[in-house]
């Protein structure tokens, strides 16, 4: 994911947009109705039952807390296994190059194996034959 998909904000920055967003929307004329989904009941703000709300909004909010920490992971995740899988490929293909060079070299050298033995053998038999034609015909006549 490009770094400036990143930004992180910190709470100040998304509470302070929640309220500056609730309050435009409250400045304009708007009926009960639309107070009561905004605002929230009116009534007792403290007591047993606001507690719990509050109690559970806290753990809905650490809840998102953890999953946003999650799919923050996951992502990261999976951008290191793509570089790893392109890692792979790479090192898949290096030794694909490295087999084909090893078998052309493996030639070359049974090759220039081969030519050396010629060689020798062709001197062999020339040495041979300048000791052995010599020879033959010094008996011959």
């Amino acid at each position: 994911m490009p770094p400036k998909f990143k930004r992180h904000l910190n709470d100040d920055e998304v509470t302070g947009s929640v309220k500056s967003e609730r309050r435009n929307l409250l400045e304009e004329d708007s009926d009960e109705e639309e107070d009561f989904f905004l605002r929230g009941p009116s009534g007792p703000r403290f007591g047993p039952r606001n507690d719990k709300i509050r109690h559970v909004q806290n753990q809905m909010d650490e809840v998102i807390d953890v999953m946003q920490e999650n799919i923050t992971k996951v992502i990261e995740r999976g951008e290191r296994l793509d570089d790893l899988q392109d890692k792979s490929e790479s090192l898949s293909d290096n030794a694909t190059a490295f087999s084909n060079r090893a078998k052309q070299l493996r030639r070359q050298m049974w090759w220039r194996g081969c030519k050396m033995k010629a060689i020798i053998a062709l001197v062999a038999v020339i040495l041979l034959l300048v000791i052995i034609v010599p020879i033959v015909l010094k008996y011959h006549t």
